[in-house]
């Protein structure tokens, strides 16, 4: 086993190793055909091992791979834990991650960058696989690290762009805040429960489930809820979690195909794996079980909000998946986490295929992304509409989609839970089902219902990503080209992605979210079982209670509503975005985040910056250490040259002096 889980790891860095190292010799099909061989390989096998231990109940593979340092009795190693979790994600990160990979053959094709572009998305496969695969702290932080760094990468592949430079930088900045939290979090671990290994901790931590520490001052903290809270900061930042979200959005700087990546798969699921992975900590803090359950609804309901009145295609499925994670993160907080996962992975193939659809329509629309300036693509685009189609379903919760099972799930689960603040929570998830249905059909129709293409004076919010253009010049409909059809590779991945959009739910509900799947490997409190609390009786009857629930008619609602406004009377939309433009105002500034960064964080590091300079650098440092010390030497110098004349008389003169002056002390001392 030891030798397929290496394989799995290396596979993908191998190839990448290769597509950018050996760019110039192996060329752009040498690029992309090792690197999805590499992926290839990982996906294939990553199927094998959840074939076994979903369907031939393979033990837990527990193992070191190699001890790197022992410190006071702390192994530090490098090992894989590899179970019905892991399988699971190993499974959906590499089979997203591969056909991403085919899709980029025909998104990337006259890019300059082509190379580099595969060396680093397979680089960002090895990494999330390093991640879900460990066994202990240290390793989950250098994957942690390797996929923020990947990130910072891709974001800014067009880095002859300001916007792009600016957007991985504050992706990487805004990690390295919620990172500090995570990585106080592994040191409380280690220094409480004397271990990195998972399973060591796990077993240690019911010891100190009301243990208490100071920080300052007198004031006793619970160790779990402070060790969770720092732990959950980390996924805070990864997963985009409101207040550290803001970095999420502009992410949207880098190419397609790794705004899906990033998206679907890989970074943003690594906080939501983490949470789930730690549940034996959590179960042991109902504090930190109600932060997190509060954050992730906020996120969900709010951060939908502003998908509304995005313009830009992919601007509007990046807050759909701010959204998303909000479901999730909730569902971790009422202890649901096998609901939550489920939901991580179903997400992880429609949002997959929304973001390659959105891609898609980029292609056939020339380039350009703002959605008011399309309208009747489906004549155009077939495939690419049809999938578009399927993926939306999902991501409303539509019946019998992959969505409905997951999304349904997490709010029953909510609506049983007995903690502070599932009230709060279960009433925005439920609201926020309307929002998601509106702003991802308000997409649908205006991308691809209508006559056809249209055309805005001005082109606002019309954002480029090959050629980093805002603001282009517009056209008479006459003169644009007629959209197309994207490429088999571009339509292949889509078509397979949208198979499991559809299926994955019905199919793997019972046993995951119901059943027995993750028994042993979720720990979850009897008093917090919620998921238990629900009433199961197969697939159909789920469904039927489904379309019986509120959640279920707001859906319609939602879905109604953008089609009655966005196809039959668009003047509605322009006259709310009238009346209610302070509303409008404040979603579109996205409740002013970005400025409060800028002017508190941005502004006050640069105040402080300037005045470590002027205090710091000019009067200390070059003040009193190095020009003061030049300017004391010379000081000396000046004084000396008065005592050095060259005339021998006063040398002589000296000595007598200083023959005196040790005469009398002797005489003094005797």
């Amino acid at each position: 086993m030891e030798a397929i889980l290496l394989t799995i790891v290396l596979a993908p860095l191998a190839g990448a190793l290769i597509a950018g190292l050996l760019r110039n010799q192996v060329g752009k099909v040498g690029a992309h055909s090792v690197t999805i061989l590499g992926v290839g390989i990982s996906c294939v096998l990553s199927l094998y091992v959840l074939y076994l231990h979903a369907f031939q109940g393979a033990p837990v593979y527990n193992e070191s791979v190699y001890i790197w340092m022992v410190s006071d009795g702390l192994r530090m190693e490098i090992g894989f834990l590899v179970d019905r979790l892991t399988a699971m994600m190993m499974a959906v990160v590499t089979f997203v991650s591969l056909m991403v990979h085919i899709y980029t053959i025909g998104y990337m094709a006259h890019e300059d960058g082509y190379e580099r572009f595969f060396s680093y998305i397979a680089l960002f496969t090895f990494s999330m696989l390093m991640l879900v695969m460990a066994n202990n702290f240290l390793q989950l932080f250098f994957g942690w690290e390797a996929v923020g760094l990947v990130s910072y990468l891709l974001i800014g592949f067009y880095f002859k762009r300001e916007t792009a430079i600016f957007a991985n930088m504050k992706a990487f900045l805004v990690n390295r805040v919620g990172d500090f939290g995570f990585i106080l979090g592994i040191a409380a671990v280690a220094m409480y429960f004397g271990t990195l290994d998972y399973a060591e901790a796990f077993a240690a931590a019911p010891q100190f489930a009301d243990a208490t520490i100071t920080i300052w001052g007198d004031t006793e903290w619970s160790l779990m809820t402070v060790v969770c809270i720092l732990l959950f900061i980390g996924a805070m930042g990864k997963s985009a979690q409101v207040p550290l979200h803001v970095w999420l959005p502009d992410s949207m700087e880098g190419p397609t195909p790794i705004s899906a990546l990033i998206h679907a798969a890989t970074m943003v699921t690594a906080g939501i794996f983490m949470v789930a992975r730690m549940s034996p900590l959590y179960e042991l803090s109902e504090t930190a079980l109600t932060f997190v359950l509060v954050i992730g609804a906020t996120t969900a309901f709010f951060m939908g909000l502003i998908g509304i009145v995005q313009n830009d295609i992919k601007r509007v499925v990046a807050y759909s998946t701010l959204s998303q994670l909000g479901y999730m993160i909730a569902a971790l907080g009422a202890s649901a986490y096998a609901a939550g996962l489920f939901h991580l992975m179903t997400h992880a193939f429609f949002k997959a295929l929304l973001f390659l659809a959105a891609g898609s329509v980029i292609i056939g629309m020339h380039h350009d992304q703002d959605i008011r300036n399309m309208g009747g693509i489906r004549k155009y685009m077939p495939i690419t509409h049809w999938t578009a189609l399927l993926g939306s379903l999902a991501l409303i919760g539509f019946p019998g989609f992959s969505g409905f099972f997951s999304k349904d799930a997490i709010i029953e689960a909510v609506h049983h839970s007995q903690i502070a603040g599932a009230t709060y929570a279960h009433v925005l998830l439920v609201a926020g089902v309307f929002v998601t249905a509106l702003y991802s059909f308000r997409m649908y129709f205006l991308v691809f219902h209508g006559d056809g293409p249209r055309h805005f004076e001005p082109h606002h919010e019309a954002h480029d990503e090959h050629g980093g253009a805002e603001a282009q010049e517009h056209h008479h409909v006459e003169d644009e080209p007629t959209p197309h059809e994207s490429p088999w590779v571009v339509t292949l991945p889509l078509i397979l992605l949208a198979i499991p959009s559809v299926v994955i739910g019905f199919l793997t509900v019972g046993p995951m979210v119901f059943g027995d799947y993750f028994d042993g490997v979720l720990f979850v409190a009897a008093e917090h079982n919620t998921l238990g609390a629900i009433e199961y009786h197969g697939v159909l009857g789920f469904m039927l209670h489904g379309v019986m629930a509120l959640p279920f008619w707001l859906a319609i609602g939602g879905l109604a509503t953008a089609w009655y406004v966005y196809t039959q009377k668009p003047e509605i939309a322009r006259n709310l975005a009238r009346r209610l433009d302070w509303a409008h105002f404040v979603l579109d500034r996205k409740y002013g985040f970005d400025e409060f960064n800028q002017a508190v964080f941005a502004g006050g590091s640069k105040l402080l910056g300037k005045f470590l300079w002027l205090v710091g650098d000019r009067a200390v440092i070059d003040g009193l250490a190095v020009n003061g010390s030049a300017h004391s030497v010379g000081k000396l110098a000046a004084i000396m040259r008065f005592v050095q004349t060259g005339m021998l008389y006063h040398y002589a003169m000296a000595i007598i002096v200083g023959l005196l002056v040790l005469l009398g002390w002797f005489v003094l001392r005797g």
